[in-house]
């Protein structure tokens, strides 16, 4: 179990269907080391696990998101290979408990939002900031390398050009640059993110939560180029078996907002 002070740096909350999950570290502007990593990971899994939720909203405490990695962690937790990898599997971790846990995530990100944030924010659904937010992976002036686990989703969000140019050049941009690279869904007024996100986290919610695993699910396989299975195409249609399938045509056939109940 992570220690006291690791146990501050994520804070959880809810409101009905939607969790909030807040990086805590405003005295660092967020920035992560193993610690904060491995609690997140944990965090995401143990939502999982609660079927009543039907989306997450990731953010930053103290107006912004997350300025990446702890360097001042570095010689502690990062000092060679060996070290490297054991930080690996704590990041990779919590992204993987992102990217594929139950429920669909949003970014909800204000401020700073680079290296290892930004590197969160790509494996979250929708990624929602605000006009001042900065962006970027300026990880050549560390002589650093993102790992192969770590690209895959940028490179993945953005295409191998503009991951290419985020890493060669290292710079740090703005908010409309980051919407033509793709990064962000949508840009709004930096008064308006926090509402922004959360009504696309209650749009969410409303949906059928089992149609929007199956999405999830779909889209990420898809992405990895391989050949579809007979019973992964079969699986494309088994959400006409569910109840939430009978509700959701019910409902519009008698022009009424459906009340779905996750099976």
């Amino acid at each position: 179990m992570p220690d006291a002070g690791a146990a501050a740096s994520i804070l959880l909350a809810r409101d009905g269907a939607i969790a909030t999950v807040t990086l805590h570290r405003p005295d660092r502007l967020n920035a992560l080391d193993a610690a904060t990593w491995r609690l997140l990971g944990e965090t995401m899994e143990g939502l999982s696990a609660d079927a009543a939720l039907r989306c997450v909203v990731i953010r930053g405490a103290g107006g912004n998101f997350a300025a990446g990695a702890d360097i001042q962690s570095f010689e502690r937790e990062r000092a060679g290979s060996e070290q490297a990898r054991v930080y690996a599997g704590h990041m990779q971790r919590a992204m993987r408990a992102v990217a594929e846990g139950a429920h669909p995530t949003v970014a909800l990100i204000e401020g700073v939002c680079v290296g290892g944030g930004l590197e969160l924010a790509t494996v979250c659904d929708i990624r929602v900031c605000g006009q001042s937010s900065r962006f970027g992976v300026p990880i050549k002036k560390l002589g650093h390398t993102m790992s192969y686990g770590e690209l895959i989703p940028l490179v993945a969000l953005v295409g191998p050009a503009v991951a290419k140019e985020i890493l060669l050049e290292g710079g740090v941009f703005g908010a409309e640059r980051a919407l033509g690279f793709g990064l962000v869904n949508r840009v709004v007024a930096d008064s308006d993110v926090e509402s922004e996100a959360y009504a696309a986290a209650q749009r969410i919610a409303e949906g059928a939560p089992l149609a929007a695993r199956w999405h999830r699910k779909f889209i990420r396989r898809l992405l990895d180029g391989q050949p579809l299975t007979q019973a992964e195409i079969d699986e494309g249609y088994a959400s006409t078996d569910t109840e939430d399938y009978r509700i959701g045509v019910r409902a519009f056939l008698d022009k009424k907002r459906p009340k779905f109940v996750g099976r």
